[in-house]
């Protein structure tokens, strides 16, 4: 299914079920109008960020009413998703430059870390109280921490709506990996510093906001750590199985004109984010030439936009680049396994969920894995040394037993636990509840 398709989808259950008897007012506990806020552009859908906004987004607006309030940088073209796609009406909010002198600065000092800053200014503040004054809204959605400085906004203008915070990682979390494996010193203070901040941040987020939800159990305990009181649900990534059908590839690699060669190693993922430029280099310093070695006849590809001029430089007849695609399951047909070598980073992979839907067996380091409950020589390898890494590759390439069985098993696993359809359903009735809950309020103070 493409995208294209699932916003058709959304909007034939948006009308068969948002505007039916619920719509019509026998169910008052339902949000009729949510604001889902992204510190990102809805559309393209070209990074695992907004891949779970746009499917999240999606799954509300089939429905109830969604504005979705976007960020984009002033460089940024204006995209818009397809017009069928739900959505009541995208608000474009024009943010500046990232990581400039003057925000690194200021966020080293504190209070506000460096990556909240980067999303905040007077001007994006006041064309949000502009919306938020003109229109009503039940529920409010927004994605993570980066977003915080807008609360008192929010709140002034919105009143009694309920907000729900949607953690892509724990940022600060993600910032002390990071940390680690900084080669350069000053680089590391920099990181645990604005680390420190962004706990602070997310602290304050999680004692002041109604309801929370994170992509695993594994996050969720360790927020609960910080703030027992928190409530806080897991929601955890999601994939749109239909899409990945072997039907579906097959005709999108007779589309592409890609040959269905299975002797590819597979990686997917942005290229312009930190993790995965460490994860590839990695990878193809250390397990990469032992399989090249032992199966000269296949190559490693790197899919994922914006490669920066250290991953340009991997190309070579054995190991292919491509940057941006258009359509990455002709990918998916051509390669033999999916390698996620993470080493730092943070959230669940939509990498992985996307592998095991297309039917391609995923060898992953434990961290690449985290956040998903797929058990190890099951649904994925797990494979945490450069060595493991190659033999997993090796054993998958070598045995086609091996290859079926964790396709199989990995495609039912995540058809059945991670569909968005699923998952969307989750999310709307966290929504539901929070209303429902703050209607009877008044009830409950009367007696």
């Amino acid at each position: 299914m493409s995208l294209a398709s699932a916003a058709a989808d959304s909007k034939a259950l948006h009308d068969s079920r948002s505007f039916g008897d619920c719509m019509g007012g026998d169910c008052p506990s339902i949000p009729r109008k949510l604001l889902y806020f992204a510190a990102h552009p809805v559309w393209p859908v070209n990074s695992g960020a907004r891949l779970r906004d746009y499917h999240l987004a999606l799954q509300l607006a089939a429905r109830c009413s969604v504005t979705f309030a976007e960020m984009r940088h002033t460089v940024e073209d204006l995209w818009r998703p397809p017009e069928d796609s739900g959505f009541a009406r995208v608000l474009t909010l024009k943010k500046g430059r990232s990581y400039g002198l003057y925000k690194i600065v200021r966020g080293l000092a504190g209070p506000i870390p460096v990556t909240v800053l980067n999303c905040w200014s007077r001007e994006m503040a006041a064309k949000l109280e502009d919306e938020l004054g003109s229109r009503r809204f039940d529920t409010v959605q927004i994605e993570g921490v980066h977003l915080i400085e807008y609360l008192p906004v929010i709140r002034r203008t919105l009143g009694r709506a309920e907000i729900v915070v949607d953690w892509h990682n724990i940022e600060s979390e993600m910032m002390w990996r990071y940390a680690g494996t900084a080669g350069n010193r000053l680089r590391k203070l920099a990181a645990r510093r604005t680390a420190k901040l962004i706990e602070r941040a997310e602290r304050r987020l999680l004692e002041t906001c109604a309801m929370h939800t994170v992509g695993s159990e594994r996050e969720r305990q360790k927020l609960l750590e910080r703030v027992p009181s928190a409530k806080i649900q897991v929601i955890p990534n999601g994939v749109d199985a239909a899409h990945y059908s072997a039907r579906e590839i097959v005709e999108a690699t007779r589309r592409s004109g890609l040959r269905d060669s299975r002797q590819s190693i597979l990686f997917v993922g942005s290229m312009d984010y930190h993790a995965n430029i460490d994860a590839v280099m990695w990878f193809s310093r250390t397990a990469w030439p032992e399989i090249a070695r032992n199966y000269p006849g296949f190559q490693f590809t790197i899919v994922g936009r914006d490669p920066p001029p250290e991953i340009r430089s991997l190309a070579s007849d054995r190991i292919r680049v491509t940057g941006t695609v258009d359509d990455v399951r002709p990918f998916y047909a051509s390669a033999v396994a999916s390698v996620v070598p993470l080493r730092c980073g943070g959230g669940t992979r939509l990498k992985i969920l996307e592998a095991m839907a297309a039917g391609v067996p995923v060898v992953s380091t434990r961290l690449g894995a985290e956040g998903i409950d797929a058990e190890d020589d099951v649904h994925f390898l797990r494979a945490d040394s450069a060595s493991d890494i190659a033999a997993a590759i090796g054993g998958i390439i070598s045995s086609p037993e091996t290859r079926k069985r964790l396709a199989g098993a990995a495609r039912e696993f995540v058809t059945i636990r991670y569909d968005w359809s699923i998952i969307g359903e989750r999310l709307y009735r966290i929504h539901c509840d929070l209303v429902s809950a703050r209607q009877s309020a008044p009830s409950r103070d009367m007696h």
